[in-house]
């Protein structure tokens, strides 16, 4: 069984950022990574965490991400903008692409962005977030490589292509932030690394059956030999799983098309380029009346919410980003939870990136 041992944040995101500046990012640009990266382990996302590691590793080293790429602006509006990403790092792009997406909206009330030609970026809701400082509506998504299985069908042809969206509110804010599959491949990556199988309803082998070996799956993307994940809804109509699939379709058509980009059949199907799109906007909602009220009322019906009643047995309704801003709390007292295998890919990455000296010890 693997097991869980815990590293200091301070000192987990010090070795992280030596990492990215050995791949050859400054200092700033590593620190900007990072902060998405470990963003997701102070949620309790492991998915999206420090055990992502060792995929930016590989994309780095493939050449798939060119830490000296330079984006370019091939189309902008006072509204809008598309950026050429140039195979820059994911998270680079989504933060200069939402801060681009905040400046407009509050100069004109809607700021919206699209990247094409961009890498993995880490959670979508980092980036939504950003514009919750700013008292605006913040909304992001991105395509990813095919791994969603359409609806009736058994070849992978949508990405896990989150949505994700956050608006001001006390005492918590609202953040929804979901892969519009039943789980997103990092999951299985975890369960892998775990040696788990995975539950009845997440995925289909190459043929279109229900599969819960989680290495078979995986190796069956990778591979491009079929199967995939099931949209949310599982599979069929019966359940909904034509609206996750719905779901996906929006996000293609807001990163890829809109882009002019790269839809998720084709992503990382060009050598040393993952071709990934993404999509930013930010809102300023005064432009329906008083901030203040609009934000009163979206708390006070979120608070309803949690007041409402309770299932058997239950003793707590959360709204949406709430069970994050607790875990986050916790985690910065406690440590990152890291496992055994992401610690040995830790340790081989210090070695290569010339980091070693700054890997942290498991407490």
């Amino acid at each position: 069984m693997t097991e869980y041992k815990r590293i200091a944040y301070d000192l987990l995101r010090t070795f992280c950022i030596k990492v990215f500046q050995g791949y050859h990012f400054t200092e700033e640009e590593s620190e900007k990574i990072t902060d998405v990266l470990l963003a997701a382990d102070l949620s309790g996302i492991e998915s999206h965490g420090v055990q992502r590691l060792i995929r930016y590793h590989k994309e780095i080293t493939d050449r798939m991400v060119n830490p000296k790429a330079v984006p370019q602006i091939v189309k902008e509006t006072p509204l809008s903008a598309v950026i050429e990403g140039n195979d820059a790092m994911g998270q680079l792009l989504g933060v200069q692409a939402m801060e681009m997406a905040i400046e407009k909206a509050e100069k004109t009330g809607v700021g919206i962005v699209a990247v094409r030609n961009s890498n993995h970026y880490g959670i979508a809701g980092y980036y939504a977030k950003m514009a919750l400082e700013h008292k605006l509506v913040g909304i992001c998504m991105t395509n990813t490589e095919a791994i969603m299985v359409p609806t009736f069908g058994r070849q992978a042809m949508l990405g896990t292509n989150p949505i994700a969206f956050a608006m001001p509110a006390e005492p918590y804010p609202f953040v929804f932030d979901s892969a519009t599959t039943v789980v997103p491949r990092g999951k299985l990556e975890v369960y892998a690394k775990r040696g788990n199988t995975i539950p009845d309803g997440w995925a289909l082998d190459e043929k279109g059956q229900p599969c819960s070996d989680s290495a078979r799956v995986l190796g069956n993307i990778i591979n491009k030999t079929g199967g995939g994940i099931l949209p949310v809804g599982g599979a069929g109509e019966m359940t909904g799983g034509y609206k996750g699939y719905g779901f996906a379709m929006i996000c293609e058509i807001c990163t890829a098309i809109l882009s002019l980009g790269t839809t998720s059949n084709y992503i990382y199907k060009t050598p040393h380029r993952s071709n990934i799109a993404q999509f930013f906007m930010a809102a300023d909602y005064g432009m329906f009346g008083e901030k203040d009220e609009i934000e009163a009322a979206l708390s006070k019906f979120m608070q309803e919410v949690r007041d409402s009643d309770k299932a058997e047995n239950a003793d707590r309704i959360y709204t949406h980003g709430e069970k994050e801003i607790l875990a986050k709390e916790r985690i910065l007292k406690e440590g990152i939870p890291v496992n055994d295998k992401t610690y040995q890919e830790m340790k081989m990455i210090g070695e290569y990136t010339g980091a070693s000296d700054f890997l942290p010890e498991l407490m």
